[in-house]
């Protein structure tokens, strides 16, 4: 298991960004959260398989159709065992 903090830049709020990672991270067995943050970016947090984190990685690097992915930066740190993959509304 492996946990990722994913900050992922560009046209990515107001683009159904969060709602659509939500169902490929369920897709792929993923846990963690995702929210819209104040400067513009989107924070996810994200554990699974190195497969799994992989994939999910691919997909925050592209988005869902209307978004415009700019940037993806990655930390690996400390597995917080969540239950499932939440989107943080505030």
């Amino acid at each position: 298991m492996k946990h990722l903090d994913i900050v992922i830049s560009g046209k990515v709020q107001r683009v159904s960004f969060r709602v659509s990672t939500k169902a490929v991270a369920d897709l792929l067995g993923i846990k963690g959260i995702i929210k819209n943050m104040p400067d513009g970016t989107v924070y996810a947090e994200a554990e699974g398989s190195p497969y799994a984190i992989d994939s999910f990685l691919d997909w925050c690097k592209e988005g869902p159709e209307n978004a415009v992915v700019e940037n993806v930066v990655q930390s690996e740190s400390e597995l917080k065992n969540y239950r499932n993959f939440e989107v943080i509304k505030k």
